[in-house]
């Protein structure tokens, strides 16, 4: 039995698609679903049926996927232990979308180019979500939020920026004053239920102000697309991303200091791939320095 053909079992129940476990593994559909068939023949069960579009693991598939989780990851680290000096491997990063769509991008290039032959999981979601996937093990590293808890002694947080609460305008109304905008113009809101909404929804109590809400999206790079096209103004963190920089739009100040959003890195203290995670510190360092250098 290859355990690669494992490995591609579990990214196709991830994935809940064989193309997309395809996709990630550079090989066809059709030699997913022969790995699979390979892996029923050997162990005389049907492993994964279809659900509309998608594909589930039966019931005996659940029984070897559980068990499959804990092979696949032994194997990989003692691959990794018999190239010990060499940095291989896979890591499995978490990450938020605004991440997703302005820094990481060059942490993943500066990355790949200081350890080739290390391969990159990326999966997008929730601070919290990407939080309760690293309790699980499904993830190495999350580049997330700072949760609103203190993170137990098992949890290493590494901070990359704070980023302040600032009034989203259009270029036109640059010397406006920012509480006169949040009541006049509409207003486009942060989705409340993440931790960006919830500090823009805070600061709006705390300053009696009552805006002429438009609509509610929980997209920063669509917020700031929508300011651009005039439809508003929205109370946002102040992310740095290159799918901003051509937009005509302003940040302003707001006239009352806020707690900032705390962005940044955590990671299991002790887990074995610790050299790999200190790898992508430097180089989200790095683009994080690179980005303020732009701005300054």
């Amino acid at each position: 039995m290859d355990t690669a053909f494992l490995a591609n079992l579990l990214l196709v129940v991830d994935t809940g698609s064989m193309a997309e476990a395809a996709r990630r593994v550079g090989v066809t559909p059709a030699a997913i679903a022969q790995q699979v068939q390979a892996l029923e023949r050997e162990f005389d069960v049907t492993l994964l049926v279809r659900a509309g579009r998608t594909v589930m693991p039966t019931e005996a598939g659940h029984r070897l996927i559980e068990r499959a989780r804990g092979l696949v990851a032994a194997i990989a680290e003692l691959k990794a232990h018999a190239l010990e000096g060499e940095a291989v491997g896979e890591l499995r990063i978490g990450t938020i979308t605004t991440a997703l769509l302005s820094l990481l991008p060059d942490v993943v290039a500066n990355f790949s180019r200081t350890f080739p032959r290390v391969k990159v999981f990326i999966r997008a979601g929730t601070s919290m979500e990407l939080y309760e996937a690293l309790q699980r093990g499904d993830l190495d590293v999350a580049i997330c939020l700072h949760p609103a808890f203190a993170l137990p002694k098992a949890y290493c947080w590494h901070l990359l920026r704070e980023e302040p609460l600032v009034v989203l305008a259009p270029q036109r109304l640059a010397s406006s004053d920012p509480h006169e905008l949040l009541r006049r113009e509409p207003f486009i809101r942060y989705d409340r239920t993440l931790g960006g909404g919830k500090q823009a929804n805070h600061y709006l109590r705390s300053v009696r102000i009552v805006p002429r809400e438009l609509f509610e999206l929980n997209a920063l790079m669509a917020i700031a697309m929508m300011v651009d096209r005039g439809l508003g103004v929205s109370l946002v963190p102040d992310i740095v991303s290159p799918m901003t920089s051509a937009l005509s739009i302003v940040r302003l100040a707001l006239p009352v200091a806020t707690e900032p959003r705390r962005f940044g890195v955590v990671w299991q203290r002790a887990s074995p791939r610790a050299r790999l995670i200190q790898g992508l510190l430097e180089c989200a360092d790095k683009a994080v320095a690179a980005t303020t250098d732009e701005r300054s």
